[in-house]
């Protein structure tokens, strides 16, 4: 019996999402990260011979982590404005805050739909919806790809039709996950989240005036030593990898 609990703590210990193990870097970061800095993550310590441990989740709820006392390094943010309330807090270092990837907002729906839409100003997303159906979006109250895609649909004149028809997820993944499984027939995510699920299929890319420039800045938590690991996301190799998963630069990391 005893032995059996003893490999159950062990196996929990190390397969709970959101926990951060012993390693040289630390890194909290969204979701809608996971692959490319996983990629990254590789480059770099093949570069440094230095391990980095992620735990990714919907920013908010690794902001409030940081806020609680968990330990981290660096903290990779999917908008300013998490990253601004740990910085008002004194929580993250603002001598290191860089903005280190972009994408852009985008419409799904399952990679097998007869749907079309043209997103554009009173498009008719409601109706495409129908008699049932939810539109899968994270968290419009907290989460920052949900936040992105209630302006855009109110910028477009649509939000107040679909406003009781969301289905709310605590992270973008996880709202794509319900259209890929054919549970909700379109959803809003970003336009690098649709590239590494093959069950959705981009119908449309929301216009860039519709809603602020999607961000990611990045900021050593107070407390933290990043080891040169910010330093090495703006190299030419992680900026390549970033491109390649479909990521632009902003201006932040091309100086």
């Amino acid at each position: 019996m005893f032995k059996h609990f003893l490999h159950r703590a062990i196996f929990l210990a190390f397969a709970l999402p959101g926990v951060a193990h012993a390693a040289d870097v630390t890194v909290f970061a969204a979701a809608s990260l996971t692959e490319v800095l996983q990629r990254i993550g590789t480059a770099y310590t093949r570069k440094s011979g230095e391990t980095v441990v992620y735990s990714f989740a919907g920013t908010a709820t690794l902001a409030r982590q940081i806020e609680a006392g968990a330990r981290a390094d660096v903290f990779i943010s999917a908008d300013a404005e998490w990253m601004d309330g740990l910085a008002t807090r004194g929580l993250v270092e603002p001598s290191t805050r860089r903005d280190v990837f972009a994408t852009r907002l985008v419409l799904i729906a399952p990679a097998d739909t007869k749907t079309t839409l043209n997103i554009s100003q009173r498009f008719p997303l409601a109706a495409s919806l129908g008699a049932n159906g939810r539109l899968s979006l994270a968290d419009p109250q907290s989460v920052p790809a949900g936040r992105y895609a209630k302006t855009a649909l109110t910028a477009l004149g649509v939000w107040d039709e679909v406003a009781t028809r969301i289905a709310v997820s605590d992270n973008v993944r996880t709202a794509m996950s319900f259209v890929a499984r054919g549970e909700a027939p379109l959803g809003i995510v970003y336009e690098t989240d649709a590239r590494v699920e093959a069950r959705v299929k981009v119908l449309g890319v929301f216009p860039a005036d519709s809603h602020p420039p999607i961000h990611y800045p990045a900021a050593v938590v107070r407390g933290g030593d990043d080891k040169g690991f910010l330093t090495f996301l703006a190299s030419a190799e992680a900026r390549a990898i970033a491109v390649q998963s479909g990521f632009t630069i902003p201006a932040d990391l091309r100086r």
